[in-house]
């Protein structure tokens, strides 16, 4: 009884305050007749829910979005496919769809009663200004009688994820130096001319074409030898995101955590275009979410996105290093770097020297809260040039590309003093 009353409308609750009030009347007055009345219209709203609560309604919910992976901004479409499953017939059904508040307001349908093995669709947007991994879900269901005495509700506990990436934007090409080991910008000598030494080869395997066999490394080792499949060589790039808490300031997407983050993607997904195997470090240290991407294409900067859509700031007072000791690391380095302290001016160093080609963009962190007072020797431009990177600095209303070009222009200037010197 107190799940029936509980499941009933206002309606239902109506009718049953209306018959038993008639019933209590028409025995004060003596009217049988009106007693009657007042029962059946006090035992309709529970014969109701009786009912609906004994009707086994199992419904089936199928949600789609797409896609699955936007820009911050842009929007996604949310599809609904609702089905009854049972033999039992249901009344109407309220839809309510649960989401991040970031995502919007959450979206109400009213959907005509179905029959068995019937579908209803429905579908709505959602968008984000914020990056973030955000759960769409889960979807809660209201089954109403038809007389809207009695609203039975169901809940399904399926939830589908939607990841808002960082804003980018296209960055120009400039020269970027570093020790290569493929298809950037150079090639190894050594492996443009072809040596027998460089040949790297293994042993004969039933099958194997006889014209790649390896002649000279089978004297050797006595036995055939053939040559590997030609393996694709890349340039390696590391884009380190400078991510501490005491590096920032600002809050939301107004801080500057989210110009550093917007910044990171737009030089990853450049790399990546141009042809680099591409890592993501964060002060956190690297994971296996950030290790080298060696895809081509858009595949390649998927992970990448993903990676910095759900970068938060990380609370501790310097940055973990202990990537750098792995082998076979290197080559270019691009990293973006909030406020800087002499504290910081030995992990810089090992950073820089980790690299043979480093890239830096410094925030401006200050003019990203100017109600704040300044930090005193919190410049991160000095100490980067004292560790010896190429660096630029990026305020809130300063264009990326433009940096990015500035950055281009000194590597080319350091380069022709290089050649100058020599």
């Amino acid at each position: 009884m107190r799940e029936a009353l509980a499941s009933l409308t206002v309606r239902g609750r109506a009718f049953l305050a209306a018959g038993i009030t008639t019933v209590v009347a028409a025995i004060v007055v003596g009217h049988s007749s009106v007693v009657r009345i007042g029962v059946l219209v006090a035992v309709l709203p529970l014969l109701t829910a009786w009912w609906v609560g004994r009707s086994r309604y199992r419904l089936g919910l199928v949600r789609t979005v797409s896609p699955q992976l936007v820009v911050a901004g842009q929007p996604a479409t949310v599809e609904l496919t609702v089905a009854n499953e049972s033999r039992t017939p249901t009344g109407v059904l309220l839809l309510e769809e649960r989401l991040p508040y970031v995502l919007g307001t959450r979206p109400r349908f009213v959907l005509e009663g179905l029959g068995h093995g019937w579908r209803r669709h429905a579908t709505y947007q959602v968008r984000s200004e914020l990056r973030g991994q955000f759960d769409i879900g889960p979807m809660s269901v209201r089954v109403t009688d038809p007389f809207g005495l009695v609203e039975l509700g169901r809940t399904f506990h399926a939830t589908s994820r939607l990841t808002v990436t960082p804003r980018t934007i296209t960055l120009p090409s400039i020269p970027l130096g570093g020790a290569w080991t493929g298809s950037g910008d150079n090639r190894p000598r050594a492996f443009a001319t072809g040596s027998a030494e460089d040949v790297t080869v293994r042993e004969y395997r039933r099958g194997d074409d006889l014209r790649r066999v390896h002649w000279r490394s089978s004297a050797r080792v006595g036995e055939l030898m053939v040559r590997r499949e030609e393996q694709p060589w890349q340039s390696r790039a590391t884009v380190f995101l400078d991510n501490r808490g005491t590096s920032h300031r600002g809050q939301g997407a107004a801080s500057s955590l989210e110009g550093a983050v917007s910044a990171a993607a737009s030089i990853a997904v450049h790399l990546a275009h141009r042809g680099y195997t591409v890592r993501l470090v964060t002060a956190s240290g690297d994971s296996r979410e950030t290790q080298w991407h060696s895809q081509t294409g858009e595949a390649s900067t998927v992970p990448l996105l993903e990676a910095l859509a759900v970068v938060q700031l990380d609370h501790a007072p310097a940055p973990d290093l202990q990537w750098l000791a792995e082998p076979g690391h290197g080559g270019l380095t691009v990293g973006v770097f909030g406020g800087l302290a002499e504290v910081d001016l030995p992990f810089l160093r090992r950073l820089q020297h980790h690299a043979s080609s480093s890239l830096a963009i410094s925030l401006d962190v200050d003019a990203w809260a100017p109600h704040l007072p300044v930090q005193p020797g919190r410049g991160a431009a000095a100490h980067l040039t004292a560790s010896g990177w190429r660096s630029v600095t990026l305020g809130p209303r300063d264009r990326l590309d433009t940096a990015w070009q500035e950055l281009g222009l000194m590597q080319s200037r350091s380069t022709a003093a290089a050649g100058s010197a020599r």
